[in-house]
């Protein structure tokens, strides 16, 4: 055990990936469809007046009128797109988790609202249809390898008509500098979000080249050892721009985030909005 416990303690290669499908996992996805729907918890999803906040003023500035057919990747269990089905867009909900998407179509039965959701991994979308609007909200696009920010906006652009757009947020150069280097762990008696039973939790926090942390966690039970890898990108406004336009898009606006605050050096994350 404790060699296979060292072997997972390793430093990983950049932008190695979790060989476990954790979003999918019976009991991680409960834990973290619980964390979306706590509305004063602000790491799964943000808290909920920053969120209606941000739906109003994305309707203002993207108005349902004219932008129509909306696509929400990476949508949970559906909390945005709920402000937006009630503020006027035709709303179509895409994540990989299916615990997330059954939720999501429960409430919307539950609210009378006309949204359509499916089980998808937005890396290998197909949907029968194109979008005049598309959003990705909280910084899902820079948990991302460069390969697959690739896949993501082209089938982003892809799925969208002509002079459709398309919002999203990554954290910033400044989250970069912020982030602490740490080891840390913890043990849980029971009830804890990687595991229902006793387990022992292993955190190290790193920064690599090219502004990207990595969050590693080795959780230990009786049974077996596991290792977990969320990684970030965090951009500067020009490298991020410079990536975009690189995939065929066009920069509408540039914001601190989705809630349209006037973009700063020092804000944490970065918003924009593109144009095909």
């Amino acid at each position: 055990m404790l060699y296979e416990i060292n072997d997972l303690l390793k430093l990983p290669e950049l932008y190695q990936e979790t060989s476990i499908p954790f979003w999918n996992d019976n009991y991680i996805s409960k834990q973290m469809l619980k964390a979306h729907l706590d509305p004063e918890f602000n790491g799964a999803t943000r808290k909920m007046d920053f969120i209606q906040k941000s739906a109003e003023w994305i309707a203002r500035t993207v108005p349902p009128q004219n932008y129509p057919l909306l696509l929400d990747l990476g949508c949970g269990p559906g909390i945005y797109g709920e402000f937006f089905a009630k503020s006027g867009f035709l709303v179509t909900g895409v994540d990989f988790s299916s615990r997330s998407i059954d939720y999501s179509k429960k409430s919307a039965v539950e609210k009378k609202l006309n949204i359509d959701y499916f089980c998808q991994n937005y890396l290998s979308l197909e949907l029968n249809s194109t979008f005049d609007f598309a959003v990705m909200i909280y910084c899902d696009y820079g948990a991302l390898s460069p390969e697959k920010r690739k896949i993501v906006l082209k089938k982003v652009y892809d799925h969208l008509k002509p002079g459709g757009k398309f919002l999203f947020d990554v954290f910033s150069l400044n989250e970069y500098d912020s982030f602490q280097e740490k080891q840390i762990w913890d043990i849980h008696e029971s009830n804890g979000f990687w595991r229902e039973d006793e387990y022992s939790e292993l955190k190290r926090c790193c920064k690599y080249p090219e502004h990207v942390t990595l969050e590693q966690y080795v959780i230990i039970s009786k049974t077996e050892a596991s290792v977990y890898y969320l990684w970030n990108t965090c951009y500067t406004e020009e490298a991020l721009i410079k990536e975009v336009e690189a995939s065929g898009f066009k920069v509408c606006g540039t914001y601190a985030d989705v809630s349209g605050s006037p973009w700063k050096k020092e804000s944490p994350t970065i918003a924009v909005i593109l144009e095909k």
